[in-house]
């Protein structure tokens, strides 16, 4: 069993595909028209395109909201990207406007860091840290 797709609900999917793609270089894998406007619209890596698919899902459920709310309020990321280098990652993505709620900061085994993804998430960005 692997992963197949993941998903992030995203308050507007235009936006999330600008943000995933332009800003963190994910690649469009799937657009793909479900009627009333959603899309089954997935990004993928471009280091692994045939990789785990994330899916920009419209945050249209009524339950969707105050969860999304409840996350952000206490700072918990929806979901998270490996990177090589937190750091580098970070400044490259501040520069593009990227908003941080928490900066690079090792916890043990791992770097992590914490941005606003425009779309009503937190998403995290962790590299392991060599021994």
């Amino acid at each position: 069993m692997k992963i197949y797709v993941a998903h992030v609900f995203v308050d507007d999917q235009a936006k999330a595909e600008r943000f995933y793609t332009g800003v963190l270089g994910f690649v469009k894998k799937n657009d793909i028209p479900l009627g009333g406007g959603a899309r089954w619209l997935t990004v993928v890596s471009p280091e692994n395109p045939e990789g785990a698919e994330l899916l920009l899902e419209p945050s249209g459920h009524p339950a969707v909201p105050p969860y999304k709310e409840a996350l952000v309020k206490d700072g918990i990321p929806a979901t998270s990207f490996e990177v090589e280098d937190v750091h580098e990652e970070a400044a490259r993505l501040r520069a593009q406007g990227v908003v941080f709620t928490q900066e690079p900061a090792a916890m043990g085994p791992v770097t992590t860091a914490v941005f606003d993804d425009t779309c009503g998430n937190l998403i995290q960005i962790v590299h392991h840290n060599r021994r």
